[in-house]
């Protein structure tokens, strides 16, 4: 007998049919009415037991957690909350759950105590909910590149170059920990190493496909990047995905508008495929911030706030505006944000960022032309000498989702500025051969996967929207 998914029995007008359904128990009532999830939608199927015809010990075997294999008729249902049941009529347990030691019960768990179940918590409702809504989120990502002729490079994860010039990298090595060869200086002879060199874990694939960009004319990656960055916050991994386009011969107004165009594509798209787990996310959300004071409350549900992303316009504002709108804003006269904002040149935080966006400008908003000093080497100097072709979008509780730029295409430009910052220029040479053959106008971007995925589930902490969370001091799983 064929196997249904309890997504296609809900959602299909099958009546008086013998099915086949697998699934773990939720709950067993009355020794009577099992409540059985399968994961394909974040709806239960009541499958209803007449216990006399069963034995005892096998019903006893139906506990929470349990995964059976239940054979019946799928019926109209009696109750309220579903259009059918399943009247059971073979009942096999596949896999017991002790119901003493499971720690998935059918009751409220706090998300720090399921973080700790990592391996368990995608059995309960919410996490469920979020992974789905991440995995259409992630086929939505790739839809819209195809379907716009982008190509998909898959991009080193290894890599000798350091695309932030953060140094804040996972190094990786071969050499022996306790005793590492040295040179003659004294310090740490990577020529002995695997790679002959000092190698890392990537912080971007963003270097490597503009090489790419630069003959196919669109691509795109979507891939893990690492930061070895200190912070214990709820906007920080330091292991995550990272999208990042580029596009030959997109400037910087191009870019800001495939960005934009690219965020309300994705956001439709879940809007349109995950409807039932966005209801269950905006009313999780509702129900959590009914302890909260009214002023840290959402302004819109859930998908009021996805629609409004999605329908409106993003707002577009210099780095020199946003600075002035932040001088005189009355936080920062109040001495209200941790970091006053003094004089121009200063690097936003997120509670400059989300200010502009959640107080002032109440939409999304796309900042660019930042000042040099506090931007990576290869964004493109404007001619005031001072700012370069950079943007970041900002979004509503997340503060930047997104951050590109147009690239500096000058070979002489980009020679001075990695001079200036002290770069090693025969680390990119490869990089720097791209201004010597065929330069041209190229742009890109980058987004982080978790805080789209944040921003779309409504969760409050990126740990609980990634499958296994990699933070300081926590590698488990």
């Amino acid at each position: 007998m064929k196997s249904y998914s309890i997504k296609e029995l809900l959602s299909s007008n099958l009546s008086l049919q013998e099915v086949t359904v697998k699934g773990w128990v939720k709950t067993f009532r009355s020794n009577r009415f099992i409540a059985l999830n399968d994961g394909s939608t974040i709806n239960n199927i009541q499958c209803v037991v007449d216990f006399e015809n069963f034995d005892e010990a096998l019903l006893k075997k139906v506990s929470t957690g349990a995964a059976l294999e239940i054979s019946g008729t799928l019926v109209e249902s009696q109750g309220r909350g579903q259009t059918v049941e399943i009247q059971v009529k073979k009942l096999e347990v596949l896999g017991v759950s002790d119901p003493d030691t499971y720690p998935i019960q059918p009751k409220k768990h706090s998300l720090e105590f399921l973080r700790e179940k990592a391996h368990l918590r995608v059995r309960t409702n919410t996490f469920a909910a979020v992974m789905r809504v991440r995995s259409s989120l992630s086929f939505a990502v790739h839809n819209y590149f195809q379907k716009n002729g982008f190509y998909n490079v898959h991009t080193p994860i290894i890599t000798g170059s350091d695309a932030e010039g953060a140094g804040e990298m996972f190094r990786v090595s071969t050499l022996d920990q306790k005793k590492p060869p040295l040179n003659e200086a004294g310090e740490i002879d990577f020529k002995q190493d695997f790679f002959g060199k000092e190698t890392n874990l990537t912080v971007s694939g963003q270097l490597e496909a503009e090489t790419y960009a630069m003959a196919l004319g669109k691509v795109y990656t979507f891939g893990p990047t690492f930061r070895a960055e200190n912070s214990n916050t709820s906007r920080h991994l330091a292991e995550f995905w990272m999208i990042e386009p580029e596009v030959a011969f997109n400037d910087l107004d191009a870019n800001m508008d495939l960005a934009e165009d690219f965020i309300k594509d994705v956001i439709n798209y879940i809007l349109e495929h995950c409807s039932e787990d966005l209801k269950f996310l905006e009313q999780r959300l509702i129900d959590e911030e009914k302890t909260k004071p009214q002023a840290e409350r959402s302004d819109m549900p859930l998908i009021e706030k996805l629609k409004f992303v999605a329908e409106n316009n993003f707002k577009r504002v210099s780095y020199t505006e946003a600075i002035d709108i932040l001088k005189s804003s009355t936080p920062n006269k109040k001495k209200k944000f941790k970091y006053i904002i003094e004089e121009w040149g200063a690097d936003l935080q997120s509670e400059h960022e989300r200010f502009l966006v959640e107080k002032h400008f109440k939409c999304p908003v796309i900042l660019f032309d930042y000042p040099a000093k506090i931007k990576a080497f290869y964004m493109r100097l404007n001619d005031d000498g001072k700012t370069v072709r950079a943007m970041d979008i900002l979004f509503p509780g997340i503060g930047e989702i997104v951050g590109g730029s147009q690239r500096e295409e000058r070979l002489d430009v980009l020679l001075e500025k990695i001079k200036e910052l002290g770069i090693d220029e025969e680390e990119l040479w490869w990089y720097l051969d791209l201004r010597k053959f065929g330069t041209a106008v190229h742009s890109g971007f980058g987004l982080g996967f978790e805080r789209l995925v944040l921003f779309a589930t409504g969760m409050g902490n990126i740990r609980d929207v990634i499958p296994f969370p990699r933070t300081p001091q926590n590698a488990e799983f």
